[in-house]
């Protein structure tokens, strides 16, 4: 466990499973996607064994025992060379703790994550408009212009 001068980063195992819970409400507050979030919570067993996998990486910086930071991370195995990729899925910070560093603590926690697994680089996306996570990833890597694409599993009548 990583401690900063007002929060401490604690990398998620499968224990804590009240820890992603409360990073689920912090990604639905800060997303305003409560539903997506909080609406389908997986169960204690499911979280457990997501926490316990390989490629998947949960951090979480806390005051106290309150969860005001989150990252939710993917190591992708490449199949082209025998190395890997870091996918930032999720990163939040509660909004009465954000200009604190705490994004950026977080994504440097990562950054010595993927180093201690050799991964090639880590990468996350930014919507437009959302100036404050554009300008955080602008300082910290190199952007790209890229398109992003959601595929439907099934069509309208539910059949592949």
């Amino acid at each position: 466990m990583l401690s900063c001068s007002s929060f401490t980063l604690r990398q998620l195992t499968p224990d804590d499973v009240d820890l992603m819970g409360a990073m689920l409400t912090l990604f639905g507050d800060a997303f305003d996607e409560r539903d997506t979030y909080n609406g389908a919570r997986p169960g204690a067993g499911y979280l457990q064994g997501l926490l316990g996998s390989d490629n998947f990486i949960a951090l979480a910086a806390l005051k106290g025992d309150e969860v005001v930071g989150g990252l939710a991370a993917y190591e992708l195995r490449k199949f082209e060379q025998a190395r890997s990729e870091i996918y930032i899925y999720d990163l939040a910070v509660a909004e009465g703790h954000r200009r604190q560093g705490i994004a950026t603590t977080l994504i440097n926690e990562l950054k010595g994550i993927a180093a201690g697994r050799s991964c090639h680089v880590i990468f996350v996306q930014a919507d437009h408009g959302d100036a404050p996570a554009i300008a955080l990833y602008s300082r910290l890597g190199t952007r790209e212009e890229v398109l992003h694409f959601d595929i439907p599993v099934a069509d309208g009548d539910g059949g592949p």
